[in-house]
């Protein structure tokens, strides 16, 4: 079942399936590492609406809760 990346809890991985967006949004992404295929551990929401932390090959990476609306992902049990 797929969903949003801020959507999925702390903890948990997840793969990632596609990026909505536009071609900055993707572009964006790509340079922090982050690729459809590509498998997230969510670390930790930040409080009130703040950042999510998550961990992508090996690097810890903090977005935004709009770009992390953006991204398609299929949790991992």
């Amino acid at each position: 079942m797929s969903t949003t990346l801020d959507q999925v809890y702390e903890n948990k991985k997840a793969t990632v399936i596609d990026i909505q967006g536009g071609q900055r949004i993707r572009q964006r992404l790509g340079q922090m590492g982050i690729h459809p295929g590509d498998i997230i551990t969510i670390l930790r929401y930040g409080a009130l609406r703040g950042p999510i932390l998550i961990e992508i090959h090996g690097s810890q990476v903090a977005l935004g809760r709009g770009i992390a609306s953006k991204v398609i992902v299929e949790e991992m049990e």
